[in-house]
């Protein structure tokens, strides 16, 4: 019987594995499968942050900047984001949980046309066109009835993200609605594949953030499949590689090994956007470093405890504290904290950390 994994091999494991060597824009997205996006920018967007550690060179805004040109689509996998083209074509033609009357459809259809001939469009094209006025919005405020219509539109396959203006998507008509429904057996296939990217971006995984990420690819990712999700689990299960280890059960990919003596840490310093991969799931995040981390961009400013938009900071394989960062006038002034309430002793540390603040420098740094 193969010796089990320990918590401080997990770690690693996680930490080798998916802070990769970095590598060219396109493989990078191949091989991390998903990128969340964030609207955010503190000082960068939380899609920058999570690639500059994985594209050799990157800079802020470069996904942005080069999506026209890459086999990737936005659109709702966990939660949104990017993914490769291959991806996105196994969650359509996807069929959302709140059915749209004809009137809509009809709504729908008549923009689709217009996006079409125009090529396409931006969102206060289509509200100057069709003056659909306010409507209330998720958020309980009102917004433009276009924008709301747009979006539904794209989650169910009629648009496509072209590329952004100024933060704003802008669309064209695309027909991932219309490709024929999978039968049983590919619609199963295509819900193990949806879960094996998670499982490759996230691994390992205790298991109640497994069976989280199956619900919720059934609920978000594809809905038309949510009948099917307790039976993907347990293929899943099955497949996956998994230990119990203090008390929790790990899933991973069955080729991988994480007791394997490659998965080395360096001497290094990274600052971690809030939605990476290596902090993401925060029930692992407490096993993996003994504290809990918070998002409190939505805190209100007098309760929270590490600050607006705080990054987590590793040094070597632990996350020993965090960094709210400003960006201006082309000068980065951190603020730092500490869960031990100071900065790690080594020399080693200082350097580290100021290697890290340059690289984010010139992160942030326009492109000339």
């Amino acid at each position: 019987m193969a010796a089990l994994p320990t918590l401080d091999q997990l770690r690693r494991f996680a930490l080798a594995r998916s802070l990769f060597a970095p590598t060219t824009l396109p493989r990078a997205l191949e091989r991390l499968g998903f990128v969340q996006a964030d609207p955010i920018r503190a000082p960068a967007r939380a899609q920058d942050l999570t690639l500059r550690h994985r594209v050799e060179g990157y800079r802020a805004g470069d996904l942005e900047r080069r999506y026209p040109r890459l086999a990737i689509e936005e659109d709702f996998f966990i939660n949104y984001g990017f993914l490769p083209r291959a991806v996105h074509h196994r969650m359509h033609p996807r069929s959302a949980r709140t059915v749209w009357p004809r009137a809509r459809w009809l709504q729908a259809r008549a923009v689709q046309d217009f996006v079409r001939e125009r090529g396409e469009a931006h969102p206060r094209e289509v509200d100057a066109h069709f003056q659909h006025g306010k409507a209330r919005n998720g958020f309980g405020g009102r917004s433009n009835a276009s924008t709301q219509l747009l979006d539904g539109m794209h989650y169910r396959g009629l648009l496509r993200v072209v590329r952004r203006e100024g933060g704003t998507r802008v669309y064209a008509a695309h027909d991932a609605h219309a490709r024929p429904a999978p039968g049983p057996a590919d619609a199963d296939a295509a819900l193990d594949h949806l879960v094996d990217v998670a499982v490759a971006l996230y691994a390992p995984l205790p298991a109640p953030t497994l069976s989280q990420f199956v619900m919720w690819l059934g609920s978000a990712a594809a809905p038309q499949w949510r009948d099917r999700r307790r039976a993907a689990l347990q293929r899943a299960k099955q497949r996956l590689a998994a230990a119990d280890v203090d008390g929790q059960r790990w899933y991973w990919p069955a080729a991988e090994n994480p007791r394997s003596r490659r998965h080395a840490v360096p001497d290094a310093v990274r600052l971690l956007a809030p939605f990476d991969p290596v902090v993401w799931d925060r029930r692992r995040f407490e096993a993996f470093w003994g504290w809990a981390y918070r998002f409190e961009a939505y805190t209100p400013a007098a309760r929270r405890v590490r600050g607006y938009y705080a990054l987590p900071l590793l040094w070597r394989e632990q996350v020993v504290g965090w960094a709210n960062l400003r960006w201006s006038d082309g000068v980065l002034t951190p603020d730092l904290g500490y869960v031990a309430g100071r900065a790690p002793r080594e020399r080693a540390f200082r350097a580290a950390l100021d290697d890290e603040l340059q690289r984010m420098s010139d992160f942030l740094a326009p492109r000339r």
